[in-house]
């Protein structure tokens, strides 16, 4: 079978960075009222600024399928059209429609000829799973290119009223910061934007990356749902979906906004996230000693030192230096937000030949894994 590469690297991050200051003006008021767990929220996520597809006037200026469309052409120039590509998959929580796919839509505005597309559905992973399709065809010998995305337009979801019901006070926040992530902490977390690779079976470009291996864990088998949409969760820990509930209760209810167990949440994001970083270590007989460069999506950086903890304590313990991220420069980027820590790392001018670069993407939905491994060229 061929290698694959990632020759091109492109994204789209819609408008100007918005700041913390900026943010609930952007979203808008919940009941006339400023919320009071932001600002915990924002103390231990530790983001400073993201994007919003909303303009000053607070208009949207693109949806989903557009904000992936510009990353997508940010890929090309004479020597790579868009005609040129022969797989497009897309993937990202935050589709516009139900149906048509999201690769569907975004092959509608592409207007690039026939080409075959793919729609990964989930959370994070849902970037990565587009990754993987695209490397397994190119690798089989399928296509000889294909472009994957990760995007995300969450900001109309978060908008105050769409989100008036779900938003609560919470008077602990002080006491137990995870508390807040129930409701609040998805309103000052999740932003937009857009990251697209080309992968080719030949090491083309500046500083191309091959991807060794891809791996892909779940563990529904053990836990039930944690971050969801489109239903309700019942107490039994089944979710009942919005299509066994009257029209009218869909926005009584607002059972399309997005919501999260934070029990389940605190008790296994980090425990599954490291067991699965350890499967992967021994299937494919690595070290700690063989990564250059740690690329770990964390939804937040109250996350950051437990993680690390856990890595220790199961023996694969990557030193801090290692470690790359810019969640409190782009926020929470959901399904985009490995494809822009692969697009800041390279334009760093930090790598060099012959590196390894380890990805980690977790999905809480319902505990999701997904991890790969590049190696400089």
């Amino acid at each position: 079978m061929k290698e694959v590469y990632i020759t091109r690297i492109s994204k789209f991050l819609p408008n100007k960075p918005v700041s913390n200051d900026e943010m609930e003006a952007k979203l808008g008021l919940i009941n006339g009222k400023h919320s009071k767990g932001r600002r915990i929220v924002l103390r231990n996520n530790q983001i400073k600024t993201r994007y919003y597809a909303i303009d000053e006037a607070g208009n949207i200026t693109h949806n989903n399928a557009q904000l992936t469309t510009e990353a997508i052409k940010g890929l090309c120039d004479s020597n790579f059209k868009t005609t040129d590509i022969e797989v497009l998959s897309c993937g990202t929580s935050s589709p516009d429609h139900i149906l048509p796919s999201h690769a569907s839509m975004v092959h509608g505005f592409l207007k690039n000829g026939n080409v075959e597309v793919n729609s990964p559905s989930g959370a994070c992973c849902s970037g990565m799973n587009a990754l993987k399709y695209g490397y397994l065809s190119v690798k089989c010998e399928q296509s000889n290119n294909a472009v994957v995305t990760g995007s995300e337009r969450s900001s109309t979801w978060f908008r105050s009223d769409i989100f008036e019901d779900e938003v609560k006070h919470l008077e602990t926040l002080e006491e137990n910061p995870i508390i807040a992530f129930n409701k609040d902490f998805l309103r000052w977390m999740l932003s937009d934007g857009a990251g697209a690779l080309l992968l080719e079976s030949e090491p083309k470009g500046e500083q191309p990356l091959k991807i060794e291996w891809m791996e892909g864990f779940s563990y529904a088998d053990e836990l039930e749902a944690c971050m969801y949409s489109g239903g309700e969760k019942q107490d039994d820990g089944l979710l009942k979906p919005w299509r066994e509930y009257a029209a009218d209760q869909w926005s009584k209810k607002t059972l399309f906004a997005v919501q999260q167990d934070v029990k389940l949440l605190g008790a296994n994001i980090l425990e599954k996230g490291v067991d699965s970083l350890k499967r992967s270590f021994a299937k494919h007989n690595i070290s700690v000693d063989d990564i250059d460069y740690y690329l770990p999506h964390i939804s937040s950086y109250y996350f950051k030192e437990g993680l690390y903890d856990g890595m220790k304590a199961a023996g694969i313990e990557i030193p801090w230096d290692k470690w790359f991220m810019n969640l409190d420069r782009v926020g929470n980027v959901g399904a985009a937000s490995i494809y822009l820590m692969i697009e800041e790392l390279v334009a760093s001018g930090k790598l060099k030949k012959g590196q390894k670069i380890l990805l980690s993407v977790p999905e809480s939905a319902r505990f999701s894994y997904s991890i790969a491994l590049l190696t400089v060229c």
